[in-house]
């Protein structure tokens, strides 16, 4: 089922916002503050690299079940102000309170619910059928609106974008045309819900008359024949179908008989359907559909506490670049490790005075592109408003975010390796500013270690000299001692077991064996290869 995003609203400022009659100013918006900040939410391109980080897969993921309101595109848009990102933080606040999440969510669903029918009476063709499906929809869609604005009312709520809503919807249910609504459409519910009708089927036909005070025949046939009664009977009773594609001809006929038996009723259902045709009000609409990006985050966040592991609202800001984490880890691949219950490895980082870079470095497959990805995604997520996998974290709000990973080369390019590294490495520092943040993953291994030595201590000049914070995984160990700017951190392994892995990233020099140990391990000149080899 789609999320209807075209719905009249009751009161349209130029903005396209609607507007607190009695709070000048406030925009009914639970996602972003200021109108200006939502204008690029819509146009749903997925940041280039989302990909190398695996944000792909983590937003996949916790949309998985919301497709119908079509959040995705919320998840691309970065917030660019750090009020933008305590705004949603406030949000994130109050629905800490499990009672007033859960109000939220039976609100989301009884609006799914109003959608489904509205949407299906759309679809049908008696138009008494469809008129009837249509008047439940306005049913469930005030009774709705009328119970969250109650539960809201109750709830000890702080955030602003809340209880703007709440003020809002305190108004709205107050306002004649709501309450005309929601009272006309019970009126009619229930004058429907008093026509009775009996059929008398004879061989190929039948009559419809409206039921008078005649005996129910069927409770004299269960009292006369009690008495054969042994224990439980099979059911032979047939059952009504409620769905409303499966209404047939016969029962189609049945229906205008009896709206032609009590014309009264299904007049008024026709005119009040014809006077309602766009009932839904854009405020209400929209709150539905963007509340969704908290539910959904909320839902993957708690899927993943199960397993022990834990979130925070970070400390954000975009002025000091002293960035700390603790327990940290990479989303998609704790996402991986929880359902194949396998443990999720935490680690920390810092950044202080004039540190800005991170060098890591250590043996294959022991974590540095995974610790790289983590440092990128709670970066990302941080600009989004989201609690972030960490137990802790102060982290910088950038403008941008580059990430350079090895890409499998295309035969359609005509670049080789190192050219292509080139030209990527050479577009990021030419968009990248101050405020940026500069993601690197392994870049000039196709070149000999000489090469990507002399060309890794350009780029890494040109970074610092730009004053980004960046994050780079290399086999040069010589970068991790640039300069002030560069801090080393280290992939280690087991102390008494040098070929396992710990998947910790440790603060310390690097110990210039990395490189070394990369190339006995391909081309088989480790001691435990060698020692196989000379064996008599």
């Amino acid at each position: 089922m789609s999320y209807p995003h075209t719905q009249s609203p009751p009161t349209a400022q130029p903005d396209g916002r609607e507007r607190l009659p009695s709070v000048p100013g406030v925009v009914l918006d639970v996602l972003f503050d200021r109108p200006e900040d939502s204008t690029t939410a819509a146009e749903g391109a997925a940041p280039e690299f989302f990909v190398d980080l695996n944000l792909d897969q983590v937003v996949a993921a916790i949309t998985a079940g919301f497709e119908e309101y079509a959040i995705k595109p919320f998840f691309h848009v970065p917030l660019q102000r750090v009020e933008a990102v305590e705004y949603r933080h406030e949000v994130f606040r109050d629905l800490e309170d499990p009672a007033l999440l859960d109000n939220i969510r039976h609100f989301s669903k009884r609006m799914r619910d109003a959608r489904i029918r509205k949407a299906l009476s759309a679809k049908l063709y008696d138009r008494f059928h469809k008129e009837m499906w249509f008047l439940h929809a306005i049913e469930i869609y005030c009774n709705a609106i009328d119970q969250l604005a109650t539960d809201l009312t109750r709830s000890q709520m702080k955030s602003r974008a809340l209880l703007s809503i709440r003020d809002y919807l305190t108004s709205y249910i107050a306002d004649d045309n709501f309450v005309a609504l929601r009272d006309e459409a019970k009126s009619i519910s229930d004058q429907l819900s008093q026509v009775r009708y009996s059929i008398l089927i004879r061989e190929a036909s039948f009559t419809v008359k409206n039921l008078q005070d005649e005996p129910d025949y069927s409770a004299e046939v269960e009292k006369t024949f009690a008495k054969f009664k042994h224990g439980a009977a099979t059911d032979y009773r047939s059952k009504f179908n409620d769905a409303p594609e499966d209404m047939n001809h016969i029962e189609a006929k049945v229906l205008q008989l009896v709206a032609r038996l009590n014309p009264e009723p299904f007049a008024r259902l026709l005119a009040f359907c014809a006077r309602h045709a766009e009932v839904l009000n854009r405020v209400v609409v929209r709150f539905d559909r963007e509340i969704q990006f908290y539910l959904a985050y909320l839902n993957h966040k708690a899927r993943l506490e199960q397993a022990g592991l834990r979130f925070c609202l970070p400390e954000v800001s975009d002025n000091s670049k002293q960035v700390r984490c603790r327990e940290g880890f990479d989303l998609a691949l704790a996402l991986k490790h929880v359902g194949e219950q396998k443990p999720v490895v935490g680690n920390d980082f810092d950044l202080s005075g004039r540190e800005r870079l991170i060098v890591v470095s250590g043996p294959n497959q022991g974590g540095k592109t995974t610790f790289a990805r983590m440092v990128g995604q709670l970066h990302y997520l941080a600009s989004l408003g989201c609690p972030v996998p960490a137990r802790e974290a102060k982290l910088y709000l950038a403008d941008q975010i580059f990430a350079h990973f090895e890409r499998e080369e295309k035969v359609e390019n005509l670049r080789g390796k190192l050219e292509d590294d080139l030209v990527r490495i050479c577009s990021i520092l030419k968009r990248a500013t101050r405020r940026s943040i500069v993601i690197l993953n392994e870049i000039f291994t196709s070149t000999t270690i000489r090469d990507e030595t002399f060309l890794s201590q350009k780029v890494m000049a040109k970074l610092a000299d730009m004053d980004v914070l960046g994050i780079w995984v290399t086999f040069v160990d010589e970068l991790s001692t640039f300069g002030p700017e560069t801090v080393s951190m280290v992939s280690t392994v087991a102390p008494d077991q040098p070929a396992v892995r710990t998947f910790k990233i440790e603060r310390r020099t690097a110990d210039g064996l990395a490189y070394a140990m990369a190339i006995a391990q391909k081309y088989g000149l480790t001691y435990q290869r060698v020692k196989e080899r000379i064996k008599p």
